[in-house]
């Protein structure tokens, strides 16, 4: 779904992603989207930022607010690039930002890679939810720590571009300390907070190889690291080789490579 006035200028960009076989509608009325969205939750959704009154913003929040369709990626295209602006769209619960104007296969590519990663973690919260499960943990302890994993994994989602992220940002996020937030992760998904913001890191930036064209530098800034050589340094600890072999290696076999990350604990 693409929610913006300026049809024309959209005309290139709804053409392409059509022949890319998507399903795609548009909106100019802004005051029509959320009403929109809840009849018929769309895979992906893009917006523009409108002055003054910035209505897609608050568009943004309700969709986070109800369960039924945070999990919905929301990419804003707006030509305000003032960092508040990029920052704002963010906190509002965007999962990318880009500036107009822009360039119309970029845009394609990160359809397709949010697409994709949205898919991707449903289908882990489903594995999750059935291994948790099958651990006949109480109901009501499991209850508890799946919604605070729930909404955790979801700050984190939405932050993991932010190189400053840390387990205790997430914790303060939800009002509790970092050893009780541990504590919940290591029952529901057996690892740490500072783990798995490493895992989802790493596998954001393993689909980004596989099916986009982006360099290893802004791939880097996309999943949270300021350093590039930092990044590549902990993507080989974590999947045992470099990022330019793993996407080598990728388009050489057609298929996802490694088959299993490293299991080594950070230092």
């Amino acid at each position: 779904m693409i929610v913006d006035r300026d049809l024309q200028q959209l005309r290139l960009l709804v053409t392409a992603l059509r022949s890319r076989s998507y399903t795609v509608s548009v909106i100019e009325n802004e005051s029509q989207v959320y009403t929109r969205i809840l009849l018929k939750p769309p895979d992906l959704v893009l917006m523009d930022v409108r002055l003054p009154d910035r209505s897609n913003i608050k568009v943004a929040r309700l969709l986070q607010e109800n369960a039924s369709t945070r999990y919905i990626p929301i990419l804003f295209i707006s030509a305000l690039s003032d960092k508040e602006d990029r920052l704002l769209g963010l906190r509002a619960g965007a999962v990318d930002y880009i500036l107009k104007p822009y360039y119309v296969d970029e845009v394609l590519e990160r359809v397709r890679i949010h697409i994709a990663l949205a898919r991707k973690r449903a289908g882990w919260e489903q594995h999750t939810a059935d291994a948790v499960r099958a651990w006949n943990i109480p109901s009501g302890i499991l209850s508890a720590n799946m919604s605070i994993k729930q909404v955790a994994t979801e700050f984190i989602i939405h932050h993991l571009s932010d190189s400053t992220l840390k387990g205790g940002d997430v914790a303060a996020s939800l009002g509790l300390s970092t050893h009780r937030l541990n504590m919940v992760f290591e029952a529901t998904v057996g690892m740490t907070v500072f783990e798995y913001i490493r895992k989802e890191r790493m596998s954001r930036a393993a689909m980004m190889l596989e099916t986009g064209s982006l360099g290893v530098a802004d791939i880097a800034t996309e999943v949270g690291y300021a350093n590039s050589g930092n990044f590549s340094t902990e993507f080989k600890k974590f999947w045992k080789r470099s990022p330019k072999q793993y996407r080598m290696a990728f388009q050489a076999q057609g298929a996802p490579v490694p088959s299993q990350p490293s299991e080594d604990k950070p230092e």
